[in-house]
């Protein structure tokens, strides 16, 4: 097993996967670095999307790998995967050329909390798409 200074420091990916073999992905715009959405990767998941190049990933609730845009065709190129210093979250440079998230925002961070009334929610963005047309059935996505 690697030491830290040498998952912190050295140049070998060697990513660390939590105890339920799952690690953060971050997808961000590389054209704007605008934060699309957050999700998980398992091994297989992280493998896909290197060797694909679109982003794969791995969806908690219904326990399945899910390749992005598999249902709507709104598809995650990855030009970039940064690693942070102790390899346990990723950030995803990607392409996209529609809304990313499921309920038809250009990103999932489309609210934010009220400075005058923090329990409460304001939003910041417009729908870019309709999400009941684009998706087939009503689903949770992770």
């Amino acid at each position: 097993m690697a030491t830290e200074r040498t998952i912190e420091e050295g140049a070998v990916f060697e990513p660390r996967f939590d105890d339920k073999g799952l690690i953060t992905a971050i997808a961000q715009d590389a054209g704007t670095g605008e934060i699309l959405m957050v999700a998980y990767m398992n091994r297989q998941a992280l493998d896909m999307t290197i060797a694909t190049g679109y982003a794969t990933y791995f969806s908690r609730s219904r326990k399945r790998l899910w390749k992005k845009g598999e249902e709507s065709g709104h598809v995650q190129k990855v030009e970039q995967i940064l690693v942070d210093c102790d390899q346990d979250c990723l950030i995803l440079k990607v392409r996209v050329y529609a809304g990313q998230c499921h309920v038809g925002y250009q990103s999932c961070f489309y609210r934010e909390l009220s400075s005058d009334k923090p329990q409460e929610l304001r939003f910041i963005a417009e729908k870019v798409y309709d999400a009941k047309r684009t998706y087939k059935t009503s689903r949770k996505q992770s």
